[in-house]
């Protein structure tokens, strides 16, 4: 499907052998719980010594991402609901897992967001309680 200022979309379906395998796989029980695989926690985690202004930079960079996501998924949110409340669709829609799966992703980076403000707070009060003006 060609795209304006982006390369040609390839538009897949799902047969009915498919439809067969997807459910038989949804059935399974996952193999193992998600592992946090974040470099930001990473770093985050080795920052004391250093410059405040680059942990502040890479937490406000992660809070912007956080924010163009959830952007994205309002709008997908209002696409499904398409004006029905959400009590309506989860109650009379024909698929209601891609919902159920937008519904983690915006409790996700609400978190995210949570997580940025509170680790913002926490190093604005360090640097103003640091008598060099860095981490105490």
């Amino acid at each position: 499907m060609p795209q304006e200022r982006r390369p040609t979309k390839r538009m897949f379906s799902l047969t009915e052998a498919g439809r067969s395998r997807l459910r038989a796989f949804a059935d399974e029980p996952p193999k193992r719980p998600t592992a946090v695989r974040d470099e930001l926690l990473i770093k985050i985690q080795a920052m004391d010594g250093g410059d405040p202004g680059v942990a502040r930079a890479l937490v406000e960079e992660r809070a912007g991402w956080a924010r163009g996501k959830l952007d994205r998924y309002e709008r997908v949110r209002a696409r499904l609901l398409g004006g029905r409340t959400e009590e309506e669709y989860l109650r009379t829609s024909d698929r209601i897992g891609p919902y159920l799966t937008l519904m983690a992703g915006i409790s996700f980076e609400e978190e995210n967001l949570r997580w940025c403000a509170r680790v913002l707070r926490v190093l604005d009060q360090r640097v103003s309680s640091s008598p060099s003006g860095g981490y105490a």
